[in-house]
């Protein structure tokens, strides 16, 4: 076992949808227009409904995630092997509870219901669905009384993790009921003549051993898809997309060093060579080093033309006397925009802005058409509405594993493919309560990079979503050499992570966490103090500020 491993937090009715789509919807992701086989998944407001389009991806399978309500003339548009529904918070029953379009049904392709989706199913076609005095929240287990197609390969006997109330007491007529659960009497059933059908169980989540297995039964054996996709299988396809959208044009990029911007600039100067300029702007925020990677990476590896700004200088002016978060991104986010709009006037007939907009972005703003006047993103800082470019967005049909794989594919070095997400206003906003003097910033940088060298020589950074430190502005008392010392504390921050949605504090060995103390006090003569933040997502949040 990992000694940072940390359970996941189950799904309960009731809580707040993380995945939800909104209006309007968007037309299908550039990346997704020439593949062949693509399931369609249908968002109740269940907390892990990404996670099925991201399960139904690991099974080679393109996966698109819309609203339960776009209706089934929007699902046909996209021509899917299968439409998948999600589960939910609400009971069947409860006003206002999300429907079943029955033109779904019609349309000529396997429907699989998941949980609230199998309770939708059932009850729209006549089964039986009450709600229980006692929900099956967690792990229970599934006795399976004939496989049918969709349980097939699995045993008589399995683990799986339920999130319900509502229950499934008989199955609509004319379908078979193929398992029962500790409180489920109907847990999955199905009917191979009118192709539909219904589990209770979240396959989608590691506590359901089997589960990936169920979903391979429905996209393979049910569906008929052959399960040739990639993210690595669309970099020629977005190249000739992007292609077809520059023409003869010219784009710029405001390279951040993370690992999207940089996967997306890789894409389109492969698609256009030396049309694309990228511009990346040290701020002097960053962390150690990271800024000499970034340019090391594409200017002289990669060769792709790049304007580096060194505006470090200009940004701690800004910075001076600004001690309230908030009003450090603000001061940030203005000062990028301004020296970004210096770089871009001096740059002739730019018509297009590359930006790495990842498919969880798509979801999570309720999509869009890929090329529209500039919108605010967190990938360039936060531009302004008036700045008049055509975005790019080769990556809008990745989740950040798969624009992982692209990057690797494309021969990005490795501290950049897996570099943990790092905030826009860098060590600004971790330096809590102060100002971020140079004095500061170093000392963090500094005490960081130890944080950075353990974790790797320990082989934990992939096992990590973030690990970093924290400056408080505060003073501590302590003792080196016989002295009393008044020294800074630095909070170490490691946690595990899926999403970002919710987080648990990574349980770092004592041995590594006694090494990097007594290196940060040892080698940093500021540092009197190092701490260790235990706090968990919720009820915190991964940054202090």
């Amino acid at each position: 076992m990992s000694p940072i491993s940390g359970a996941a937090a189950p799904e309960t009715h009731g809580s707040r949808s993380t995945g939800a789509v909104s209006d309007p919807v968007a037309e299908p992701p550039a990346a997704a227009d020439v593949t062949a086989e693509r399931v369609v998944v249908l968002d109740y407001g269940g907390q892990y409904s990404q996670l099925i389009a991201r399960r139904v991806r690991e099974c080679g399978v393109f996966s698109e995630l819309l609203p339960h309500h776009v209706g089934a003339a929007e699902v046909a548009r996209r021509r899917p092997r299968g439409v998948i529904l999600s589960g939910g918070p609400a009971s069947v029953y409860a006003e206002g509870a999300p429907p079943l379009q029955r033109e779904l049904l019609e349309l000529g392709v396997p429907v699989l219901g998941i949980c609230y989706g199998m309770q939708l199913l059932a009850l729209a076609l006549g089964g039986r669905v009450e709600g229980a005095e006692t929900g099956e929240f967690g792990r229970s287990e599934l006795a399976v009384s004939r496989p049918g197609r969709l349980l097939a390969g699995t045993p008589a006997q399995q683990a799986c993790w339920m999130s319900h109330r509502d229950t499934v007491y008989e199955p609509p007529p004319g379908f078979d009921a193929l398992a029962s659960s500790t409180a489920s009497p109907v847990a999955a059933f199905e009917s191979t003549d009118r192709d539909i059908y219904g589990i209770q169980f979240h396959p989608e989540v590691v506590h359901t051993p089997y589960g990936q297995r169920v979903l391979s039964n429905f996209l393979t054996d049910i569906c008929g898809c052959e399960g040739g996709w990639s993210a690595a299988s669309v970099i020629e396809q977005q190249i000739e997309l992007i292609r077809a959208q520059v023409g003869d044009g010219r784009a710029i990029c405001g390279l951040s060093g993370g690992v999207d911007s940089s996967v997306a600039a890789l894409l389109v100067h492969r698609a256009i060579g030396d049309r694309l300029t990228c511009v990346f702007v040290d701020h002097g925020l960053m962390r150690k080093n990271e800024g000499d990677q970034v340019v090391a990476a594409f200017r002289d590896h990669f060769r792709v033309p790049l304007i580096a700004v060194d505006a470090s200088d200009r940004f701690l002016a800004a910075l001076r006397g600004v001690t309230d978060p908030e009003r450090k991104r603000k001061v940030i986010g203005a000062e990028f925009i301004r020296v970004f709009e210096e770089q871009a006037a001096r740059l002739d007939d730019v018509r297009f802005l590359v930006q790495g907009t990842l498919y969880s972005d798509v979801i999570e703003s309720g999509g869009g058409t890929g090329t529209a006047t500039i919108k605010s993103h967190h990938n360039v800082g936060g531009l302004p509405e008036d700045l008049d470019f055509e975005l790019v967005e080769p990556l809008r049909a990745l989740f950040k594993d798969e624009v992982r794989e692209v990057g690797a594919q494309l021969g990005l070095p490795e501290r950049l493919v897996w570099r943990q997400p790092f905030p826009g206003p860098g060590l600004a906003i971790r330096i809590v309560g102060g100002e971020a003097t140079r004095e500061r910033l170093d000392l963090l940088r500094e005490a960081d990079a130890i944080l950075q060298e353990e974790i790797r020589a320990a082989g934990l950074y992939r096992e990590l979503w973030q690990s970093f430190c924290v400056l408080p502005d505060i003073r501590t008392v302590g003792v080196q050499g016989d002295e009393r010392t008044y020294g800074s504390v630095i909070a170490i921050r490691a946690v595990t992570s899926d999403d970002a949605m919710t987080a648990d504090w990574a349980r770092l060995p004592y041995d590594l966490l006694e090494r990097i103390a007594s290196r940060m006090i040892g080698e940093i003569r500021a540092v009197g103090r190092v701490v260790l933040d235990i706090t968990s997502k919720p009820p915190g949040t991964i940054e202090w500020e």
